[in-house]
């Protein structure tokens, strides 16, 4: 089932994701409807506060496949590049946000396995975005202070 996008400036954005503790019945169909939105909507990644879902799941593809992550913990990170991101809960919107190029990351996977990725580029991008959302933060956090409180102002009135 496609889920509708939460937009910007609805607070389920704002606020910690709830860890998984089984991965059940449940959380499958929630990966299963996430995915199926992801692909429908031309994302690159979801995070499940983006349909209204307070659980700490991720799903995503760089081009190279389908990933999902629950429970993710970024443990390392290695350099930074700037790049151009958008966000399907901010319709329209790009910004330039400056990232980790490499990370390492430890999540469950889909049938709840320990499990870790080392990764770069593109994917490590997505997988910090989506970590973000997971943490309650959105690109916005991301941007210099000033710039920041004046594109709030200006999402706010649209």
């Amino acid at each position: 089932m496609i889920l509708d996008i939460v937009k910007y400036p609805n607070k389920v954005l704002t606020k910690k994701t709830e860890r998984i503790g089984a991965v059940d019945g449940e959380i499958k169909k929630l990966i299963d409807d996430m995915v199926e939105t992801l692909y429908a909507k031309r994302g690159a990644g979801l995070a499940a506060n983006q349909v209204g879902e307070s659980k700490r799941v991720a799903v995503m593809d760089d081009g190279q496949g389908l990933l999902v992550l629950i429970n993710p913990k970024i443990t390392k990170k290695k350099g930074n590049a700037i790049m151009a991101e958008g966000c399907l809960s901010f319709p329209g919107l790009e910004l330039e946000i400056k990232r980790p190029e490499k990370v390492e990351v430890e999540y469950l996977d889909k049938n709840g396995r320990q499990s870790k990725l080392k990764t770069e580029q593109l994917l490590a991008r997505i997988i910090c975005h989506e970590v973000d959302h997971l943490d309650g933060k959105t690109m916005l956090d991301r941007l210099p202070l000033l710039k920041r409180l004046k594109l709030k102002r200006e999402l706010r009135k649209r």
